[in-house]
């Protein structure tokens, strides 16, 4: 099975995120942290609306990369991503029992890895948005520049006039 893990392309998400996620995170959209009614994505600022617009959250230190990348999970990395994912659900959203919050743990792995249909290595963006009827999220190949893309920006053995 496919899933997203997430991936630092470079140091940008250190300094965009109070808590980032650290490269090599299984990951999943991370949309729930916004959904509550405590929660008001059009009052949000900085970092938290940096994260609810271009961010997945990693399943580890439940931090935000702007980036992940589609690699192949165990059938155990997925249990335990779906385990992580239900600890956190009671600890940090109210969850009623643990059998409620396996079911939305689940839930969640499972949009994730509906991501992933893609050959491994592709890497993914996400843009979120609040519309009409609430939160929508569109997912993005992020595609890669073939080296013919880049140019010399100068030449050492050049002078000019």
């Amino acid at each position: 099975m496919k899933f997203p893990q997430t991936i630092q392309l470079d140091a940008s998400d250190q300094y965009i995120f109070d808590n980032v996620a650290q490269p090599g995170e299984w990951a999943v959209s991370g949309a729930f942290a916004f959904a509550g009614d405590d929660v008001d994505p059009n009052a949000l600022d900085g970092a938290d609306e940096i994260a609810f617009a271009t961010a997945f959250m990693g399943c580890d230190s439940f931090g935000w990369s702007t980036v992940v990348v589609v690699k192949e999970i165990s059938n155990e990395g997925y249990q335990a991503v779906v385990a992580a994912l239900a600890d956190h659900f009671l600890t940090h959203y109210s969850a009623p029992n643990r059998q409620i919050a396996l079911a939305a743990a689940a839930e969640e792995a499972e949009f994730a890895a509906s991501l992933c249909l893609h050959p491994i290595n592709t890497l993914l963006g996400i843009e979120r948005s609040l519309g009409d009827d609430g939160i929508t999220e569109q997912f993005r190949i992020i595609a890669g520049q073939d080296e013919s893309a880049h140019g010399t920006a100068w030449d050492a053995n050049k002078t000019e006039r």
